[in-house]
C-alpha cells in the first residue's frame, strides 16, 4: 500500500467520527446562538443577533482532522465576534474575540446561557479596555 493509499484509507475510516464531531461542535454554536438571542430575557428575543457558520480561518487541512476547530461569526448588533470550538475528549474547548476562552461539558440551556453571558461580558470588556484577568466572572 502506498502512502497515498494509506492517507485515503485513513480519511475514509475516520469520516463518520469527523462528521459526528462536526455535528456536536455546530450544535454548541447553535446553542450559543439561541442563548444569545434570548439574552434579553424570556420572551424578549434580541433581533440583532445572527450567526454564520464559516470555515475556521486558521484551517490548514481539508477535510478537518479530528480535534480541530469549527467556527462561526456571531453578529451582536454593531459587533461581530468569531467563535471557534473543538471537541477535546468529552469537553468542548473554545475561544472567541481577542483572547476569550471557554470550556463546556454539557449543551443544556443553563450551560449555554452561562456561556452567552460570558461572551457578552468579555466582549464588552474588550471594547471598554478592561483586561480579561481583571474580570470577576461568576
Amino acid at each position: 500500500m502506498s502512502d497515498f493509499d494509506d492517507l485515503q484509507f485513513t480519511l475514509h475510516r475516520i469520516s463518520e467520527q469527523r462528521r459526528t464531531e462536526q455535528e456536536l461542535c455546530e450544535g454548541l454554536l447553535n446553542g450559543l446562538y439561541r442563548a444569545l438571542r434570548t439574552a434579553g430575557g424570556r420572551g424578549q428575543p434580541l433581533n440583532n443577533v445572527s450567526m454564520d457558520i464559516v470555515p475556521d480561518p486558521w484551517r490548514r487541512l481539508v477535510p478537518v482532522p479530528l480535534g480541530e476547530f469549527h467556527a462561526a461569526w456571531f453578529r451582536l448588533g454593531l459587533c461581530e465576534v468569531l467563535v471557534r470550538v473543538r471537541l477535546h475528549g468529552e469537553e468542548f474547548h473554545g475561544e472567541f474575540g481577542n483572547n476569550g476562552v471557554f470550556r463546556v461539558t454539557d449543551l443544556d440551556d443553563d450551560s449555554m446561557d452561562a456561556l452567552a453571558r460570558q461572551v457578552l461580558r468579555e466582549v464588552t470588556s474588550m471594547y471598554q479596555g478592561v483586561q480579561p484577568e481583571d474580570l470577576q466572572l461568576n
